[in-house]
């Protein structure tokens, strides 16, 4: 079997669980993220899907907290991640009973000379972080804001 060679991200978020093994049905299950590499003890795994990453860490004793943990974990933030196709996502999720905390829309990001374009949904993982997945639309002039799709300035 071949070892496949890890790259690390500048940026990976570790998002802290109540249950590794919950997190990995819905992470790897229902949105089809690849487990890179993990361990038992303190429960931990690294993930991947389309170049995104993300560590998973089960709450333990001796975990980084800087407060007490109350769900929905995360509030004030949501993890942007970019994907070539929201309906696999949007299946699996269906498949595995999950509701969407937004459902897709076309929205279109106001630039300095251009709008950016990405067809998105939002999801919350079963600590209560939440996901927004996009899918580029690529760029339209300004001039274009009546062409549809929600604008955001």
């Amino acid at each position: 079997m071949a070892t496949r060679e890890l790259h690390f991200n500048s940026l990976v978020p570790e998002l802290v669980c109540r249950d590794l093994a919950t997190s990995l049905a819905f992470y790897c299950g229902a949105l089809g993220f690849e487990r890179l590499y993990g361990r038992d003890q303190p429960p931990f795994a690294y993930l991947e899907r389309e170049g995104a990453q993300i560590m998973l860490d089960e709450i333990t004793p001796e975990s980084w907290l800087t407060g007490a943990m109350e769900p929905p974990f995360g509030r004030g933030i949501n993890l942007q991640i970019e994907t070539t196709g929201l309906e696999p996502l949007l299946t699996g999720l269906k498949e595995a009973g999950h509701d969407l905390f937004g459902a897709p829309e076309e929205a279109w990001y106001a630039g300095a000379d251009r709008l950016y374009g990405q067809r998105q949904f939002l999801v919350q993982d079963p600590d209560g972080y939440l996901l927004r997945f996009c899918q580029d639309l690529g760029e339209k002039p300004l001039d274009a804001r009546e062409s549809g799709g929600r604008i955001v300035s």
